[in-house]
């Protein structure tokens, strides 16, 4: 039984509203979406929807709702309608789901509307698929904004004193950027004291930060992807003795869409990879594995060996333009202090490999600091690399002007909360990324220009 025929069965008070009606310009053929939606019988949405990865082929979308329902999602253009596979949530997941729906079409817009209990719930998306550009065109242009550390106060729960968190509204302007995806580097929510002592805790905090009202639009507005940083994964600092790290791998993957976790296959951590146009993600764990450099008779690390090697060999083979390393701590600046790199082998023998293999094209993405500055290092072959790190978004900030870093760029200090919008453009053998990076407002505070080919 189609939706239509459904709804006219369902004897009970509702709202009617008309969705757009698309033509299709081949064969004329008229998709009729004007549905009605029941609050009877149905969970209502308190969180999103939100859209996850979006590929050629597929689109994944995160809800959230008020009680234990059957949540689906229902996909659909002039061609037809599809719809997921229903998923029964509860407690287990504080009532939320990833739902898929493949089989789509590339370079094709449709809308999204996710159903509970068979009835529809929340605000209808609006999303295009990704484009294939390969061997036909230049690659599209393209926007990216990014940002790390999300403090969301809860009076109830937070320390005395001044709250940590504030001026929300910097979603809100993210969201009116009209971003194609967002990268959330890091800390996207802060686990208090009261949460670490349970799962249920950990999906509290999930999801007293995924319910602000300010973020909601963010969530809408294009797919969203994240890592994670300490206080995703447990106590500030947490490594990989923290011995919860299997709920904060659980509660991640309950509370985001990336394509996948786990890199190299098989491995227990979130790490994934993606490419959104020409430019290809690679987004790193830096728990799981991490020996704290407090540690007196460990061996020191962040990544891990494998990791590491999954990072080198994939950079490799990319013929990316740009290769994004999304990283939750401070790559690439040479002051050892705080959770840097700087403190860890790890991150000369990244150095040395990505030269001995002549990897062009590497821009590392990272969060953690609560201030924002970019770090750059050309090697002895010519090979540039960059650290744009970009924090806070609604943490408190400071200003860490007076910190040595010697590879610091000039003027990129930014001690207010800020996020960073990155435009790709160009044709496909000269393509250009503009960093910019804004404050809650939106203002520009800095930019810089950076071609492939100067790489």
């Amino acid at each position: 039984m189609d939706y239509l025929s459904t709804m006219k069965n369902i004897h009970i008070l509702s709202i009617t509203f008309s969705l757009l009606v698309l033509i299709s310009c081949d064969d004329s053929v008229e998709i009729n979406t004007s549905f009605k939606v029941n609050n009877e019988g149905s969970s209502q949405i308190i969180s999103g929807p939100m859209i996850g990865h979006v590929s050629m082929r597929s689109i994944d979308v995160w809800a959230q709702v008020e009680s234990e329902s059957n949540l689906s999602l229902k996909v659909w253009n002039e061609k037809g309608e599809s719809i997921s596979e229903s998923i029964k949530v509860g407690s287990n997941t504080a009532n939320s789901a990833v739902l898929k729906v493949g089989n789509l079409d590339p370079g094709t817009h449709y809308s999204a509307v996710v159903m509970s209990n068979g009835l529809a719930v929340g605000d209808t998306l609006n999303i295009n698929t990704q484009v294939l550009w390969d061997y036909r065109t230049d690659p599209p242009a393209f926007k990216l904004l990014a940002g790390s550390c999300a403090f969301i106060n809860d009076s109830l729960y937070d320390r005395p004193g001044k709250p940590y968190g504030g001026e929300y509204e910097i979603f809100n302007t993210m969201a009116s950027e009209n971003p194609d995806i967002m990268l959330w580097l890091g800390d996207n929510i802060y686990l208090r004291e009261v949460d670490l002592q349970s799962y249920s805790g950990y999906l509290h905090r999930y999801s007293h930060t995924r319910s602000t009202s300010e973020m909601q639009n963010l969530l809408k507005a294009c797919p969203n992807y994240a890592i994670w940083d300490d206080h995703d994964y447990g106590p500030n600092d947490a490594d990989r003795n923290w011995i919860h790290g299997d709920w904060a791998k659980q509660s991640f993957e309950t509370f985001w869409a990336n394509p996948s976790y786990g890199a190299p296959a098989g491995s227990n951590n979130i790490a994934t990879a993606f490419r959104f146009c020409d430019v290809e993600f690679f987004m790193l764990d830096n728990r799981s594995n991490r020996v704290h450099h407090y540690n007196e008779t460990q061996d020191l690390q962040v990544l891990g060996e494998d990791q590491i090697d999954w990072l080198i060999a994939a950079l490799n083979k990319s013929y990316a333009p740009f290769k994004i390393i999304a990283l939750g701590g401070q790559f690439l600046s040479d002051n050892a202090k705080h959770e840097n790199m700087a403190r860890y082998p790890e991150r000369q023998e990244i150095i040395d490999r990505i030269e001995e293999e002549s990897i062009h094209g590497v821009i590392f993405l990272t969060g953690d600091r609560h201030c924002t500055e970019l770090s750059r290092l050309e090697l002895e072959k010519g090979i540039v690399i960059h650290d744009l790190t970009v924090s806070p978004l609604t943490s408190s900030s400071y200003n860490n002007t007076e910190e040595v870093n010697n590879l610091r760029v000039d003027g990129t200090v930014v001690a207010e909360r800020n996020y960073a919008e990155l435009n790709f453009s160009g044709p496909r053998k000269d393509r250009v990324m503009e960093m910019v990076i804004k404050n809650v407002n939106g203002d520009r505070v800095w930019s810089k220009e950076i071609r492939a080919k100067e790489l």
